[in-house]
């Protein structure tokens, strides 16, 4: 490209918008890998810190702890710090977080490095979704949620085979020390090409987007009683406790031991079935939520809810309906476990858009309260179910191990699966009293 090429792309906002977002949701996609990272390393780590199920899935889950905990003062720091700040200042903690956890020399010592992972990765997809309402109009919000979800697909899918073979290559210490050095290159770059708003950066404001200045911390106090007094919050929260809860379990844990153990693949093996699940991360939440944003137009250009919590609905029983057939049959063909990974991947669209839903229901400064409120519910689920999970496998353990780690029976990922399923149905639930109480607005 011409040096008056690479200009217009940093002089013109509507390509200038683009390589900001790309450099913030890059760091994004390094949260993905870490916290997937488990599934491939789950037999590694029961070895290296002779573990159970359960203590597996705590320390899986000790991400998810602190991850949850600080989505509401992630909407903080992204409605007064900016994007900007936030997401280099989470991603260099977050690198601190990967070194100390690859060289753990004990199950306390990997379990605190994993929880300062999710304490620096916690601040960023708030800050992304903050910097999109500045920079894109609110016709191409729920297409942007989807965009940052499937740009954390990505990462997924460096989670899963392309992970395991650098774990075969070089070890998994090794491996992990690489992502935190990746992180601290990705800061840099965050910091160098993004600005919080058009007016940060020279532009006069994008048309119809929306760039509040920073609100005091009396407002932010009032804005997050407004957005816990909302039904709707609530309800959007429990769609998203089962979606990313089950999701981020399956796929970032124990998909890859269910596959080992009841199909005899090796992890490398395994985690193909698993990559199959980022995939449909990366073209189901954009294909979504663009339908959701031409679904929700209204004549007069605005953003009408209804059409999106009509496609929530039907993508949670569709999802709910995908681990119920896995509960029922325990080891179908591997086709159809590849195929039920697929989808719940790509159905991550239809629950995603309960951001888009949150935000249009307050004003622009409020914009990382209410998002950051819902998002601590969806983390929360990431940092229930796991050890959940574990509880129920460890009931089913064969007494046998392999290589270090335990063996569970098939009759055990049945009922697994099931509490998944319990689990999507509550979210089918709320998703329908979200529905109705939308259109009894209208």
């Amino acid at each position: 490209m011409t040096a008056r090429g690479l200009r217009r792309l940093w002089t013109d906002p509507e390509t200038r918008r683009w390589l900001a977002f790309f450099a913030l949701a890059a760091t994004y996609a390094l949260v993905s890998v870490y916290r997937l990272s488990t599934a491939v390393l789950a037999d590694e780590l029961t070895r290296a810190f002779s573990v159970t199920g359960t203590q597996l899935g705590t320390l899986h889950a000790s991400f998810f702890y602190v991850y949850a905990a600080m989505q509401l003062p992630a909407g903080v720091f992204a409605d007064r710090l900016g994007a900007r700040r936030t997401v280099t200042g989470g991603t260099l903690v977050m690198s601190l977080g990967g070194f100390v956890f690859a060289g753990a020399d004990s199950y306390a010592l990997a379990f605190a490095g994993r929880a300062l992972v999710g304490f620096g990765g916690s601040v960023l997809f708030i800050a992304i979704l903050r910097f999109c309402a500045n920079w894109f109009r609110p016709t191409e919000f729920a297409r942007m949620s989807g965009i940052t979800l499937a740009v954390s697909g990505f990462g997924g899918v460096l989670a899963t085979t392309p992970l395991a073979l650098a774990v075969s290559a070089f070890g998994w210490r090794s491996a992990l020390a690489g992502l935190s050095v990746i992180g601290l290159g990705l800061a840099a770059t965050a910091y160098l090409i993004a600005r919080d708003t058009p007016t940060a950066a020279g532009f006069a404001p994008m048309a119809g987007a929306e760039a509040p200045g920073a609100p005091s911390l009396r407002a932010i106090g009032s804005n997050a009683r407004k957005v816990l007094a909302e039904r709707e919050t609530w309800l959007c929260g429990a769609v998203l406790f089962a979606g990313t809860g089950v999701n981020i379990t399956v796929v970032g844990l124990w998909g890859i031991p269910y596959l080992v153990q009841t199909y005899g693949l090796s992890v490398t093996a395994a985690s193909t079935y698993t990559l199959l699940g980022s995939a449909g991360l990366l073209v189901g939440p954009p294909a979504v939520g663009a339908l959701s944003d031409r679904l929700s137009e209204s004549d007069d250009g605005t953003a009408s809810t209804a059409g999106r919590t009509r496609l929530i609905v039907v993508g949670m029983a569709i999802y709910t309906g995908a681990f119920a057939l896995l509960a029922i049959t325990g080891a179908p063909p591997r086709a159809v476990v590849a195929a039920v990974l697929f989808a719940t991947g790509a159905l991550a669209g239809a629950y995603a858009l309960t951001y888009a839903v949150i935000k249009e229901r307050h004003e622009a400064a409020a914009s990382g309260v209410s998002t950051g409120t819902i998002n601590t519910m969806a983390f929360t689920g990431a940092a229930v179910m796991p050890t959940l999970m574990g509880y129920v496998l460890d009931a089913y353990w064969t007494g046998d191990t392999i290589g270090g780690a335990r063996v569970y029976t098939e009759f055990g990922y049945q009922v697994a699966f099931g509490l998944a399923t319990a689990v999507a149905a509550m979210a089918l639930l709320a998703a329908i009293l979200l529905h109705r109480r939308t259109v009894a607005e209208v």
